[in-house]
């Protein structure tokens, strides 16, 4: 069994760590594996179908910055055969669980292969949006350090989606490689799909007036879809919803959002509505609805899977922003 150390090292180069272990199971048995967030079980559950009995940690409406492992998670973690974790520092809390499980499966980080969003890259692709936004900005890079060099909120780009999905079923098919012909037919028919859904958004997101595209949200966990459609997202939190704003960067988003008459901001499913509620409060701004970011909600709302939370964030924007 690879050390502790070794593990995170692997996580940290954000490198799918594979330890081979024998399989006892039956044939039959669906295999044990444990996903750490909500959107990544999702993806994980699409692929392994029947065939895996899947544990997700943080689960719906959670919030993964805050999550605080338990024994029975440990214990989940201890007897799983694969562990699908996002990397790129989004679990920081991974090392204690390691140390207290241990995990001796197949560790798959499913940002492994991604193009990851460096810091500096946000602020050199904000740049070219529209003059003025300079005020305000600042406090974007107040928080750079909380998650390491990259972003790890890869999945809100539809071409990461489908890389996650490529290393789930690589993975699935790497420990019961008798089903792999199954996972593999999922895995193209949720391609598919993500890309179907690509398609629909890239039509709704060029139809934006080029003057409504700054998103004000609670912390900052849309780069990859910013980055997509030429968006800018505004911030009183950092990357991590640990954070707190603190008065001033409060000030500037407020003073931003009155320069540039910006009409609506958007509070989030894991976030604490009241500091979007004082904001919009001050600048005459209007909620202009729910994004889901860092998690899916529960079965009775709208963003219960990943497509549908891509879906439905596509919408919202474009209904609050287009108008």
């Amino acid at each position: 069994m690879h050390s502790v150390q070794s593990l995170l090292t692997s996580i940290t180069a954000t490198v799918a760590l594979t330890l081979s272990v024998p399989n006892t199971s039956w044939a039959d048995d669906p295999i044990p594996v444990v996903a750490t967030f909500s959107v990544l079980g999702d993806m994980v559950k699409r692929i392994g179908g029947e065939h895996i009995s899947l544990t997700t940690l943080v689960g719906a409406d959670g919030d993964t910055h805050v999550y605080q492992p338990t024994p029975q998670a440990a214990r989940v973690v201890a007897e799983a055969d694969v562990l699908f974790i996002n990397g790129l520092g989004f679990e920081g809390w991974l090392e204690r669980l390691v140390e207290a499980a241990p995990f001796a499966g197949s560790l798959v980080v499913a940002t492994t292969g991604i193009e990851p969003i460096a810091f500096g890259d946000h602020d050199d692709h904000e740049e070219g949006h529209e003059e003025g936004h300079e005020e305000g900005h600042e406090e974007a890079t107040d928080h750079h350090g909380e998650h390491g060099a990259f972003d790890p909120h890869a999945w809100h780009s539809f071409t990461n989606a489908i890389i996650y999905a490529n290393n789930i079923a690589a993975g699935l098919a790497q420990v019961d490689p008798t089903n792999a012909g199954f996972y593999y037919q999922n895995h193209q028919i949720f391609v598919n799909e993500i890309r179907a859904l690509k398609a629909e958004a890239d039509v709704i997101m060029a139809a934006l007036p080029i003057d409504k595209r700054t998103v004000v949200t609670p912390h900052d966990g849309f780069g990859y879809f910013a980055d997509l459609y030429n968006l800018r997202f505004e911030a009183p939190q950092g990357l991590s919803t640990e954070s707190e704003a603190s008065a001033a960067d409060v000030a500037k988003l407020i003073l931003l959002i009155r320069k540039q008459e910006i009409s609506a901001v958007f509070i989030e499913s894991i976030t604490d509505n009241r500091l979007m509620e004082q904001i919009a409060n001050e600048t005459g701004a209007v909620i202009g609805g729910k994004l889901y970011s860092d998690a899916l909600s529960s079965e009775d709302q709208p963003a219960s899977t990943y497509l549908d939370m891509m879906r439905h964030n596509t919408k919202t924007l474009s209904q609050a922003l287009g108008d």
